[in-house]
């Protein structure tokens, strides 16, 4: 009877810990959200709402890490269960990451807003929006998979990521065609280049994330492999 206990209240804690880590996700995918709107419509109070919500992202990674390491000591946790704290503690590293990557394309916008470009340089907005679309779905799609530990939806995640480094290629190319056309718009096609980045940096994120998840279920570490591995690892 006491090792059941133990045991319940070990689950629980583990219950905890992932919903703490699900509703971190929602956290960072409506502050990327918000950044995306920010940019759309040089929104400043958009802008600085999300650096707020920066801060409350970065007290969420120090709160579920602290309970991670009490769950360590107090509980002893088994080969799987320890596999799926230290996912937990690397999903949680990843997450805040893609705050900070919304916290960037915050200050962007209020850099571009100082500078005076909002109303008279082009900007590919929808461009900018398709691939934060395919980096918020991707993460989404890795948060589903994370709560679920279901390996074969993490392993669209990863076979989705070239979808997103293409998006940033095509932004590239035409960031630099207007920079071309017209010289005054560089400094701003510069920094709109950090903003298609840190959208792609989102996509690798949700990628971590996914190999996170193949590692918990399988105990396979996929870092780095091929796909063709993955896949026979996920089988």
């Amino acid at each position: 009877m006491p090792d059941k206990h133990l045991s319940s209240e070990f689950d629980a804690e583990l219950g905890a810990i992932s919903n703490r880590v699900m509703e971190m996700g929602g956290l960072v995918e409506s502050q990327l959200a918000q950044a995306m709107y920010a940019l759309s419509t040089f929104s400043q109070e958009t802008a600085s709402q999300v650096l707020d919500r920066e801060l409350i992202v970065n007290r969420m990674e120090l709160e579920i890490d602290r309970d991670l390491s009490g769950v360590i000591a107090r509980r002893q946790p088994t080969a799987r269960d320890l596999r799926l704290l230290i996912a937990v503690s690397k999903a949680i590293a990843n997450l805040e990451r893609v705050g900070d990557e919304a916290a960037r394309i915050a200050r962007t916008v209020q850099q571009l807003i100082k500078a005076g470009l909002s109303t008279r340089m082009r900007i590919p907005v929808a461009d900018l929006a398709y691939e934060a679309e395919l980096a918020m779905a991707s993460l989404r799609k890795a948060l589903d998979a994370f709560a679920r530990l279901d390996t074969a939806r993490a392993l669209e995640v990863l076979k989705q990521d070239d979808q997103i480094d293409q998006e940033f290629d095509g932004l590239l190319r035409k960031l630099i065609t207007y920079m071309m056309e017209d010289p005054r718009t560089i400094s701003a096609s510069i920094d709109l280049v950090f903003v298609a980045k840190a959208i792609e940096r989102v996509g690798d994120h949700a990628k971590n994330l996914a190999e996170v998840i193949i590692y918990v279920v399988k105990g396979t570490d996929v870092r780095h492999a091929p796909m063709e591995t993955v896949e026979n690892v996920v089988r």
